[in-house]
């Protein structure tokens, strides 16, 4: 099994972590069972998995994105089942920002629903499954698209970033917080020991599930790096494509603006 990143969208479509499948529909549903099974602990995970920066980074997307505190302004955040995401926008907009949480995965989007009622943010978002290949919404609807460590879960990456064209409003933002390749040297080597020793051991200790975790850390791996994943956004039409490295590139948020 090659730790190899891949450089092309539809290698994705068929790495389940280290291992090969069959294709799109059989990595979506090996996908769902580990997100079925970690929803209760997905916080949990990201903290363990980026030894709680992954808030932090969240936090920096969010004020990169700069949502405005008017009435009318619409976001999507897909893949965003626990709502983490989704709250920091609403917060930021002083409560104005209206958003659609969407993710594939019905035990996510039970988590954040219950969540958002009792921090009471349910008159600004509404939860709904659905997949980020085949968005079942209008063209030209949403200000901003948000997906954060969700799209190296995506079987077909390109059908997902066609998509998220398609339903952004001329003028519309894309943003994508993803895990990404370390490049300042000496980090990267900590991280692959942290990555491939320490998480899925602790994982199996904390969450009693080292399988999810291995899974996790591969697809880490397994997804483009920064400038492979800047050309699938440019060739999904957008413009002004750019990037922050985290973190010196463990993580990465990228920008897109549909012109």
């Amino acid at each position: 099994m090659s730790r190899e990143r891949v450089t092309a969208a539809e290698a994705m479509e068929t790495a389940y972590g280290f291992e090969t499948v069959g294709g799109g529909a059989e990595k979506q549903a090996r996908v769902n069972d580990v997100f079925h099974r970690v929803a209760e602990r997905y916080d949990l995970m990201n903290d363990l998995m980026s030894g709680g920066l992954h808030r932090a980074w969240k936090s920096a997307m969010v004020s990169w994105l700069a949502p405005p505190r008017r009435a009318g302004w619409r976001f999507i955040d897909v893949a965003g089942g626990t709502g983490d995401v989704a709250e920091r926008i609403v917060n930021a907009s002083g409560g104005k920002a209206h958003g659609t949480v969407l993710d594939i995965n019905a035990s996510m989007l039970a988590v954040g629903a219950e969540r958002a009622k009792k921090r009471g943010l349910d008159a600004n978002l509404v939860f709904v499954e659905g997949n980020a290949e085949a968005l079942d919404l209008p063209d030209s609807t949403f200000d901003a698209y948000t997906i954060a460590f969700g799209i190296r879960n995506v079987p077909r990456i390109d059908k997902a970033l066609s998509e998220a064209f398609r339903v952004l409003k001329p003028g519309g933002r894309f943003l994508c917080l993803e895990f990404s390749e370390v490049d300042v040297p000496g980090l990267d080597r900590v991280y692959e020991e942290w990555s491939f020793r320490a998480i899925p051991r602790i994982g199996e200790l904390v969450a009693k599930d080292r399988q999810s975790y291995e899974y996790l850390v591969e697809s880490i791996r397994r997804f483009p790096n920064q400038a492979n994943f800047e050309s699938m956004i440019r060739e999904a039409g957008f413009e002004r494509v750019s990037h922050r490295n985290f973190t010196g590139g463990i993580a990465a948020l990228h920008s897109g603006w549909k012109l």
